[in-house]
C-alpha cells in the first residue's frame, strides 16, 4: 500500500535580495525539484548558465520576470511559463517596478544544498568570491555561460 506523506514546510533560503522557498516531498522517490523564487526589482541575479543534467520550467505567479532561454528573451507575467532544455543557456532578471514571484521546477532535482552553498558565498561580508561561486555552480552541474567576446 502506498503511504501518503505530508510535504515538509518549505525551506526559506535568502541569497542576497532574492528569496527561495524550496518545496520537497521527502522520501517519495520523485526526481522533481520545486521552489518559489522571489526576485525584487533590480536585484542581483545569477550569471547566465546552463544545466548539464537538468531541465527547468519557470511559471510566473506575480509581477514580471524577464527570462532568456538561448536567444529568446521574454517578459513573463502571471500565468506565463518558459522551459529550458538541458544544455541551453538561460538567465533571468527583474528590471521592472514590482516584485516578481515564480515557481521553478527542475528535473531531476538540483536540491536545496546548492542554494544553501550559494547563499553562504553571496551573503558573506564583502564582495562575493566569484571563483568560489563559479566552482559551486559547476559542482552542482550548472555551467556558467562564456562571456561574450569583445568585437
Amino acid at each position: 500500500m502506498n503511504e501518503i506523506r505530508t510535504p515538509a514546510a518549505p525551506e526559506v533560503i535568502r541569497i542576497g535580495q532574492m528569496e527561495i522557498r524550496y518545496v520537497r516531498a521527502a522520501g517519495n522517490g520523485c526526481e522533481i525539484g520545486c521552489f518559489e523564487l522571489q526576485v525584487p526589482p533590480g536585484s542581483n541575479v545569477p550569471p547566465p548558465h546552463s544545466h548539464s543534467a537538468n531541465e527547468e520550467l519557470v511559471y510566473v505567479l506575480e509581477g514580471t520576470l524577464r527570462y532568456t532561454v538561448g536567444s529568446e528573451t521574454r517578459d513573463l507575467r502571471p500565468g506565463d511559463a518558459m522551459a529550458t532544455p538541458r544544455g541551453v543557456v538561460h538567465g533571468f532578471s527583474n528590471p521592472h517596478a514590482l516584485m516578481a514571484r515564480a515557481l521553478v521546477i527542475n528535473t531531476p532535482d538540483i536540491g536545496p544544498q546548492y542554494f544553501r552553498e550559494v547563499a553562504s558565498i553571496i551573503n558573506a561580508p564583502g564582495p562575493p568570491d566569484r571563483v568560489r561561486l563559479l566552482e559551486t555552480m559547476r559542482s552542482f552541474g550548472l555551467v556558467p555561460a562564456a562571456a561574450p567576446r569583445a568585437p
